[in-house]
């Protein structure tokens, strides 16, 4: 990331910290966002969109029932990402921001690359070459592709709302389009 987007995102933290929770920690928060990664792409993968109700809007679930419903099964299984096979994460972007009613949001996206064994053609027509890992010998070859999610969490700030990040994006680019 560019200078000025990393001192902006940390810039956003210390707000956070300082008027919204004062316990609140990127370290932490990533942490949480990677295992709710890899909990919410396995459940996509299994079609298991009930289950996620608690952790995803209504508006992204919906949509998600759509897609995921036209999916090929090697898009799908391309979906789930084990938690040890998330190679990197970084975030894309803060956000402080208040509705008309005054409810304060706090927004963060999150990007996530990671390693899946998924059966997918080598190149997607019209897209970029999809990154492919060779493990092991001539033998026992295994290849994994390298792929790239990026989950949007927020939460309300607002005094006496519940204190639960919610996934309000949900972006699996060459899968889910």
């Amino acid at each position: 990331t560019s200078p000025f987007a990393w001192l902006r995102t940390r810039f956003y933290y210390l707000l956070i910290r300082l008027y919204f929770d004062h316990e609140f920690s990127i370290e932490e928060f990533t942490r949480g966002a990677k295992q709710a990664f890899s909990v919410v792409s396995k459940l996509l993968s299994q079609r298991k969109l009930d289950l996620l109700e608690e952790l995803v809007s209504a508006e992204v679930l919906q949509v998600l029932k759509e897609k995921i419903s036209l999916l090929p099964d090697s898009h799908r299984d391309a979906l789930a990402a084990d938690i040890d096979a998330i190679m990197y994460t970084t975030e894309g972007d803060v956000r402080i921001y208040y509705d008309d009613d005054g409810i304060k949001f706090v927004s963060i996206l999150m990007c996530f690359w990671y390693l899946n064994g998924a059966n997918l053609p080598d190149e997607a027509p019209g897209e970029a070459k999809v990154f492919q890992i060779v493990f092991g010998d001539e033998n026992t070859k295994e290849k994994k592709h390298l792929l790239t999610a990026n989950y949007e969490f927020q939460r309300e700030f607002t005094e006496g709302a519940k204190p639960d990040w919610t996934i309000t994006r949900i972006e699996h680019p060459r899968l889910l389009e």
